[in-house]
């Protein structure tokens, strides 16, 4: 009876013990699946996104159709800081701005901006200017 018992209780034990590990599994399981799914969903049954380049090509002509105002500063040419040999730049500058009032601005303030540029391309190197990370830092 005794020995009857003891088995009982340990079968009980051991029926708590798998309902703990199915309550710790569980979730964990349910978690693999719907992230499975999930991916499933979006790698291969999620339609496909064809008929809006179209829309996006729209968008971006018409983004560069709605520019500002151009104003031509001019061509420059000037030295550049090189010290091993004598080279020069030979740029021209086409600013875009908001609209006819800035450029009347722009306008009367010409030879400011036009000093502004010639300064900064006489402290240019060959160097900088070489890689298009430079000229577009230019």
């Amino acid at each position: 009876m005794a020995e009857e018992k003891e088995q009982q209780e340990q079968q009980q034990e051991e029926g708590k013990g798998s309902k703990k590990k199915l309550l710790l599994i569980l979730p964990i399981i349910l978690l693999i699946v719907g992230g499975g799914g999930f991916a499933a969903y979006k790698f291969f049954l999620a339609p496909k996104d064809e008929g809006k380049p179209a829309e996006k090509i729209a968008k971006e002509v018409q983004n560069v159709e709605d520019k500002g105002v151009e104003l031509e500063v001019g061509t420059f040419i000037a030295n550049l800081a090189d010290k091993d040999a004598d080279r020069y730049i030979k740029v021209t500058i086409v600013m875009e701005v908001q609209d006819e009032k800035v450029k009347e601005e722009a306008t009367k303030r010409m030879p400011q901006i036009k000093d502004a540029i010639n300064t900064l391309l006489f402290t240019k190197t060959s160097e900088e200017l070489k890689s298009p990370e430079g000229i577009e830092r230019l």
